[in-house]
């Protein structure tokens, strides 16, 4: 004689057990690369509503044509303009001269690949075999390119100009107690 069916309930939790071993929920981690992402939100203190600019921006140019370049040219006008701001807030009567100067510092490639760094980007960008994630001009690339996905998945660049603040204040205090 045959056993009997088993009851529905059995037969229904039993189905729903294979669908979610065979299919995990969205929000599931699925790569080490992922896990990366959601580590580095949690570093920048910003959380992306569309993680694919997140993606994008970690992608370096010689891993795939769709990448942060143009992620990157934005980035950069954020981060240059969160510095002028910055020091024509500290000096009204600052010359061009100098607003030019703090610019450029705060946002160049060696404070910006100090930043990227520090916010870990060289274990989260996808590169090429041929390529150094840790190469300067390769965090600072990504690091701007991040600061545009910011900019864009926000809406503002006030966005980006509040995670550039907080990557380099983070970077500056580092180096100033490195320095001691």
């Amino acid at each position: 004689m045959a056993p009997p069916p088993p009851p529905p309930a059995t037969l229904a939790a039993v189905l729903l057990l294979l669908v979610s071993v065979s299919h995990p929920p969205a929000s599931a981690s699925s790569s080490p690369f992922d896990a990366a992402l959601a580590a580095l939100q949690g570093w920048i203190g910003y959380a992306f509503r569309s993680p694919d600019l997140l993606r994008r921006a970690m992608t370096h140019a010689s891993y795939s044509r769709e990448n942060g370049r143009a992620l990157a040219v934005l980035g950069l006008a954020a981060a240059e303009s969160a510095a002028a701001l910055r020091a024509l807030a500290a000096d009204r009567d600052a010359p061009a001269s100098a607003v030019s100067r703090a610019a450029r510092d705060a946002a160049g490639e060696p404070a910006c690949a100090a930043a990227g760094a520090r916010a870990g980007i060289p274990g989260v960008v996808r590169v090429a075999g041929s390529t150094k994630a840790s190469a300067p001009p390769v965090v600072c690339g990504a690091l701007r390119a991040l600061l545009g996905a910011v900019a864009v998945d926000n809406g503002t660049a006030d966005a980006a100009a509040e995670v550039f603040w907080r990557l380099h204040v983070v970077t500056t205090a580092t180096a100033a107690a490195a320095a001691m």
